[in-house]
């Protein structure tokens, strides 16, 4: 059995690393990633540029500020989505060479080459995507939670509240037991999922019809 199979993430493991980090004082702002250039190194970069992504789109619903700081929330927006996509990209090639489903030498190209055994079921969500959602279904709880505590409103906002955090906690266990079963059907070959590239063309001034026109002076 291929050694690397031991570390894959787990369900389990995913959704506590996402609570520790939130919890963590200065979280995401201070505490950087974990060192190294495993899964879970970007597994935790995936997480931090979530937590970033999200404050600032917090901010930009503001509407007491001025225009430009609405303006540079949302430039801070596309540079962290980007960011946070690159980061799932990495954790879907990292597992996928762990699970000898694609050739380590091409995972990082644009057309990754497959080992996939014959007869397996291709996966339209990935790993890494399901990751993702996870890290998103932790801000999710971690927001709702606090205002299942706060004191500044009514007993019927904390009991709504509850009822929300209890449905989201279910949704983050379903989700975590799916990305433990595709992992489970790939480690077997009964299933594998691809590298699928975002191509996020209005981040890239080539690709960008209105950065093209800026560059051309039209």
């Amino acid at each position: 059995m291929n050694p690397a199979l031991n570390r894959l993430p787990t369900g389990t493991q995913v959704t506590a690393l996402h609570d520790r980090l939130l919890a963590h004082p200065g979280w995401p702002r201070k505490e950087p990633p974990a060192a190294g250039e495993d899964a879970w190194h970007w597994l935790q970069a995936n997480h931090r540029f979530n937590s970033l992504l999200w404050a600032e789109e917090d901010l930009a619903r503001r509407t007491t500020v001025a225009d430009a700081e609405i303006a540079a929330n949302k430039r801070a927006i596309d540079g962290y989505n980007q960011a946070r996509n690159d980061a799932t990209e990495r954790v879907d090639e990292l597992l996928l060479v762990a699970l000898g489903l694609v050739d380590a030498a091409s995972a990082r190209t644009d057309a990754p080459v497959s080992t996939v055994p014959p007869g397996a079921r291709l996966n339209s969500e990935t790993a890494g995507s399901m990751i993702d959602r996870l890290s998103i279904m932790a801000l999710k709880i971690h927001a709702m939670r606090a205002q299942t505590e706060r004191r500044d409103v009514d007993e019927a906002h904390r009991a709504a509240s509850r009822v929300k955090l209890a449905r989201l906690q279910q949704q983050r266990a379903d989700l975590a037991g799916c990305l433990d079963a595709l992992l489970a059907d790939a480690a077997a070959g009964r299933a594998y999922f691809k590298v699928y590239r975002q191509f996020k063309m209005y981040n890239d001034p080539r690709f960008n019809p209105a950065l093209v026109k800026e560059r051309q002076g039209s």
